[in-house]
């Protein structure tokens, strides 16, 4: 996994990046798109963010779907056991003020 400095580009105009921002920019999610790179990006030497590929991206969802699964599995399993009612939807944003 290659790692990139966010240094802050030099604006062009108003609030414009500079060509130089722009290339690297560029550059990086070209690297990304064809070879399915995965840049770490960071801001004072801390990592603070990633560009991956659409397909990482689709991945790193599928697995949120499948562990929201188990979660909700689990919660169902532990009301059958304990005999807890569900909390409608309804009331769970009023008592969150939503």
């Amino acid at each position: 996994m290659k790692t990139a400095s966010a240094k802050r580009p030099a604006r062009a105009g108003r609030g414009g990046r500079s060509d130089k921002g722009s290339q690297e920019l560029g550059e990086i999610l070209d690297r990304v798109a064809s070879e399915g790179e995965r840049v770490v990006l960071r801001r004072n030497g801390k990592k603070v963010a990633a560009v991956v590929s659409i397909e990482d991206l689709k991945r790193l969802e599928e697995l949120e779907d499948r562990q929201d699964v188990e979660y909700a599995r689990a919660a169902l399993e532990e009301m059958k056991r304990t005999g807890a009612k569900p909390v409608p939807w309804s009331k769970v944003k009023t008592r969150a003020g939503l």
